[in-house]
């Protein structure tokens, strides 16, 4: 089933979701080769990366990325280490955008009262780390809840989480390399 872009299966694998998104991107990866045999710079070359084949890549990552497993994971890698290649710029890893993002969203969530899952953010008694959330199953611990909950705990310092004034939108800001 393709919801959003994204595929999902009945068991909740990522696989079908990352074939898909290794041969969009892929194909994108041919008009880059193009793109360094016409001796574009590498300013363009890489912001056509982040405009065509990145947000392919990271499309709804923060829903998928976690509970991705290892081969799925390194396939999309090896897309953004074969655009390195061709660009000669450092890239960022998908690993790396995954926990930006996923730190950017979580802090968004626990900021805003309004937002329906932000009972999931709720702060121990000594105000210093978030409540850990109970999970049998892996595939509940892969989720995006705990794994934000995990990520914000081992942060050096938890940002202050305002309580008041609700926050009428999050903005992702994109890395740089």
């Amino acid at each position: 089933m393709l919801f959003l872009g994204v595929h999902i299966t009945e068991d909740l694998s990522w696989t079908n979701n990352t074939t898909a998104l290794a041969k969009k991107s892929q194909q994108r990866l041919y008009f880059l080769r193009k793109l360094r045999r016409a001796r574009a710079p590498a300013p363009i070359m890489y912001t056509f990366y982040r405009g065509t084949i990145e947000s392919i890549l990271t499309s709804c990552i923060t829903v998928w990325f976690g509970a991705c497993n290892a081969s799925c994971q390194k396939t999309l890698q090896r897309i953004v280490k074969a655009a390195e290649r061709i660009i000669g710029v450092p890239l960022p890893s998908l690993q790396d955008i995954y926990s930006t993002r996923l730190t950017k969203k979580a802090l968004c969530i626990a900021a805003d009262p309004s937002h329906p899952m932000q009972s999931f953010f709720s702060l121990l008694p000594s105000g210093r780390r978030l409540r850990s959330l109970q999970a049998r199953t892996s595939r509940l611990k892969d989720s995006f809840f705990h794994q934000a909950v995990r990520k914000l705990n081992s942060l050096p310092a938890l940002p202050p989480l305002p309580s008041s004034a609700p926050q009428t939108s999050c903005t992702v800001t994109p890395i740089r390399p």
